[in-house]
């Protein structure tokens, strides 16, 4: 057999892109996409909008950190007729076309083309569950956007200001990126099930804020849901920004929030003694104490909640607090002894001053007159002293009134709900329910992590970077499923694949099983009479990974099927 030329053989990187492909598949994304966003092929477009989007979710879920208009560079080396089973190139996917693609998608309306993917998804997969968590996170954008001009199309956007989806502003406003030099935008979340399954997504202005946009987009969701055929009655959970607007516009809402900890009633609460309370143990070093109080005018469960690790945690840092105020005024104070004042009323002044600023001591004080002789030398004995002012000496002391109200707030909040029936929300859930606002928060860091990149979002259209923060919430939704289906499967089979310690687990990360797949190719040999194509680099763990994604990423990955 003759040698293989170089120009006979040629590889492209697969590594774990098949598994996304295939994700996108069983979802069922580019066909719903493209029942609700068609495009004419007689015009001549060759791409649909549902694989542009699904070529944009391969490239987020890559982990590259290539802009839009680098897009077909991120393609050039891919088998991107294994991943789309068509006819099509990496050059069909140029940012022209993916821009006109994110244009459609802002057109069609971004929340509601979310929405409705993300509710027939999570029916088919029976991924809804009681409960949506809201949170909001700010992206932040590089480059430089004046304020757009309204939309040309009067009726569109007519349609999605009614509908809520008013054009965002990018802006400057209060950054979680802790980046305020950048001007941003707001994306809204929402999640649901023991999948964090994604289920409603809007993007707001720079200086959105938390407490008017958490409420309003509950409301607009339960608004969505009332329109459907099934969809369950949700309890909408969010952080203390939204409680406000809860208890003054409840409606029909049911809702659980926790308690801003600066409302009267609820500072009265968390200062109390331990012992006024009547605790039950809850698990992982919890306590709760509910009660039930009708605050502005709405009738409520408040739970309040005792952790004994945040007590810890917060006990040292209030500690730590006691003792820098020491210092600190303990400094003052000798500055302050060593200035002199004209009047008894100067001195005790500067001490009501002083007061002020003690938040856990109390000063031990008195004002003393200073005096001093007349002339120069050695003063007669019956020579009289001339006042020259007063001085303040004083010594600090920790006040055990003023600390003890703090200690006692230390490692409680309040959790509230207008969800009075205690059968459909047993009091010992209700913290359970409301720590499951971390997969949004989770769901946030995936899709601002480092390894995605897109945090720095640099587009030319405010309304593509709003179809875009649309887009990679789907990028979160094909990661989320793919892991909560991956997991079900090994917890089903009772079977485990080793973590990047090299233990056993039948929970691993997604992130890491695609990191397992770094190195897998296609390799293609081509002769003037002969043709084969394989894919290289795969190991039985890797196999095994494959078969429980299903016969869709089996072709990817050309695995036997008959077995």
């Amino acid at each position: 057999m003759e040698a293989l030329r170089e120009d006979q053989v040629s590889g492209k990187v697969l590594d774990h892109l098949g598994l996304v492909a295939s994700t996108i598949e069983k979802l069922g994304l580019i066909e719903k996409i493209d029942q609700r966003i068609p495009i004419s092929k007689a015009k001549g477009a060759k791409v649909t909008i549902g694989q542009r989007v699904a070529a944009m979710i391969l490239n987020g879920l890559g982990f590259i950190d290539d802009r839009l208009y680098m897009f077909p560079q991120f393609l050039k080396n891919k088998p991107v007729d294994r991943l789309f089973g068509a006819d099509l190139s990496a050059e069909d996917f140029n940012d022209d076309a993916l821009g006109r693609g994110l244009d459609a998608i802002y057109e069609h309306g971004v929340t509601r083309l979310f929405s409705d993917l993300a509710f027939e998804i999570g029916d088919e997969h029976q991924l809804l569950g009681c409960n949506a968590h809201f949170d909001t996170s700010s992206l932040s954008v590089y480059g430089e956007y004046e304020n757009q001009a309204p939309s040309k199309d009067k009726q569109s956007e007519t349609l999605k200001q009614t509908e809520g989806e008013e054009t965002p502003q990018i802006n400057h406003g209060y950054s979680k990126d802790h980046r305020p030099d950048l001007k941003q935008m707001v994306i809204n979340l929402a999640t649901t099930g023991s999948a964090g399954f994604p289920i409603w997504m809007e993007t707001h202005s720079g200086n959105a804020s938390d407490k008017n946009i958490l409420h309003q987009a509950a409301q607009r969701m339960q608004d969505f849901c009332q329109g459907l055929k099934e969809a369950p009655e949700f309890m909408y959970v969010g952080d203390s920004a939204m409680y406000e607007k809860c208890t003054k516009q409840t409606g029909s809402l049911i809702w659980l929030s926790r308690v801003p900890s600066n409302i009267k009633a609820a500072k009265e609460l968390l200062q109390r003694d331990k012992n006024d309370f009547a605790w039950r143990e809850l698990d992982n070093g919890y306590r709760m104490c509910p009660i039930e109080i009708c605050h502005q005018g709405v009738h409520q469960r408040w739970v309040i909640i005792f952790s004994e690790h945040a007590y810890r945690r917060e006990i040292k840092t209030l500690e730590k607090n006691i003792s820098q105020e020491y210092e600190q005024q303990t400094k003052a104070l000798w500055h302050l002894s060593h200035q002199t004042y004209q009047c008894q009323e100067d001195a005790n002044q500067a001490l009501v001053q002083l007061e002020k600023k003690l938040k856990y001591h109390r000063s031990v004080c008195e004002v003393r007159q200073v005096t001093q002789h007349k002339g120069r030398g050695r003063p007669k004995k019956e020579a009289q002293k001339e006042l020259l002012g007063y001085q303040v000496h004083a010594k600090l002391e920790q006040d055990e009134e003023k600390i003890k109200p703090h200690r006692e707030q230390k490692g409680r909040f309040i959790l509230a709900t207008n969800q009075i029936d205690r059968k459909k929300l047993p009091e010992d859930q209700v913290l359970t329910e409301y720590k499951s606002q971390s997969k949004t928060e989770q769901g946030f860091r995936f899709i601002k992590d480092d390894t995605f990149e897109v945090a720095s979002i640099f587009l030319k259209k405010p309304e593509r970077i709003t179809a875009l923060m649309m887009v990679m919430t789907l990028c979160l939704m094909v990661y989320s499923f793919a892991q909560y289906d991956l997991r079900c499967a090994l917890e089903k089979n009772d079977e485990t694949i080793p973590n990047q310690n090299g233990k056993p687990t039948k929970k691993p990360t997604m992130k890491w099983v695609y990191r397992l797949f770094h190195g897998v190719q296609v390799l293609r040999i081509r002769t003037k009479d002969f043709f084969q194509e394989l894919v290289i680099n795969l190991n039985e763990l890797l196999k095994t990974i494959i078969g429980y994604f299903g016969t869709h990423a089996m072709r990817i990955y050309s695995l036997d099927l008959s077995g």
